[in-house]
């Protein structure tokens, strides 16, 4: 019966971001100005770092992979719910429900992994300076980013798969503003405790990974500072890992909230605002956590900005 009513009924109902809100324009247009800020600041970054030379460095070679997936992140829900507002629809697909599922959850798997091995490069940086061209070179560098997609992949296609070949027979309205797999598998009329579990549990070991491996790296960068004598160069090393710990702060704080706090705990409320932090706020701030306090990264741009009008001059 699950699968004829699955095969009839293939679409889900969302319910919006801005369905139990007062003011949904307002709110609307707050969501779509952090959008277009989030978007645009990652592209510049990610532009800027493969323009100027001076960025060509394992550092912003990484950073640039993390706007990236921050503009992947970024296109995965709120185009829909946008698009979803302005039409007054709120279906979406059994297909276009999987895509969500799949890219989000890659996506946020490959970021995760990143920042991790992030604070391996800002370890590296700090304990082990005359090391870093060898310990940091490019191939170790692809192969981070190769790892990180990897691990993307392989979470996201198994959860993906597994979620939706349960049947769906029950009410298809979603408590979320995109698909979500916690708010998803609610709706199923099978048992889904089993893999609940599993889903929890493979939460809290991909979280504590890379957790781990930045406890571990800041804690030797610690060591490291209160250990220099000059103040400049304690100042120099703390601005160094200073946006990273933010950046980090920041995404794992929303994750950790999601997959580690038990689901009885969690309001769709609750669940709307957190997904809509790390699918929303996250990607938006992170460039400007990056560039704000970054010398480089501004006078790339004022580079990139001067030889832009010069051309229009010439024009």
């Amino acid at each position: 019966m699950g699968d004829v009513n699955q095969s009839v009924a293939p679409d889900f109902i969302l319910v919006g971001l801005f369905s139990h809100s007062g003011s949904r324009q307002l709110l609307f247009s707050l969501v779509a100005a952090m959008f277009v800020t989030g978007l645009l600041g990652n592209t510049a970054l990610f532009f800027l770092i493969h323009v100027d030379s001076r960025l060509h460095t394992p550092m912003y070679f990484l950073l640039s992979q993390l706007s990236l997936f921050d503009v992947g992140i970024l296109m995965v829900t709120i185009p829909k719910m946008a698009s979803d507002f302005m039409r007054g629809e709120d279906g979406i697909s059994y297909g276009g429900c999987a895509a969500q599922i799949f890219f989000l959850t890659l996506l946020g798997v490959a970021e995760g992994v990143l920042l991790a091995l992030m604070s391996y490069d800002r370890y590296v940086a700090v304990c082990q300076p005359l090391q870093y061209a060898v310990l940091m070179r490019h191939q170790v560098c692809l192969l981070m980013v190769g790892a990180s997609w990897v691990a993307g992949v392989l979470n996201a296609s198994i959860e993906t798969s597994i979620t939706m070949h349960f049947p769906y027979c029950a009410s298809r309205t979603v408590e979320h503003f995109f698909c979500e797999v916690p708010a998803l598998l609610k709706l199923s009329c099978a048992d889904t405790s089993a893999y609940e579990l599993a889903l929890s549990t493979s939460g809290v070991l991909i979280l504590m990974g890379p957790l781990s491996l930045i406890v571990t790296s800041y804690s030797h960068v610690l060591q490291a500072v209160l250990s220099l004598r000059s103040e400049e160069a304690r100042h120099k090393a703390v601005t160094t890992c200073s946006s990273h710990i933010v950046a980090v702060g920041l995404f794992y704080g929303a994750a950790m909230f999601m997959y580690m706090v038990p689901g009885t705990y969690h309001s769709p409320q609750q669940d709307n605002l957190v997904s809509l932090f790390y699918s929303l706020v996250t990607p938006t701030l992170n460039p400007l956590i990056y560039s704000l306090r970054n010398r480089e990264v501004w006078i790339a741009l004022v580079k990139v900005l001067s030889r832009a009008g010069l051309r229009q001059m010439c024009w």
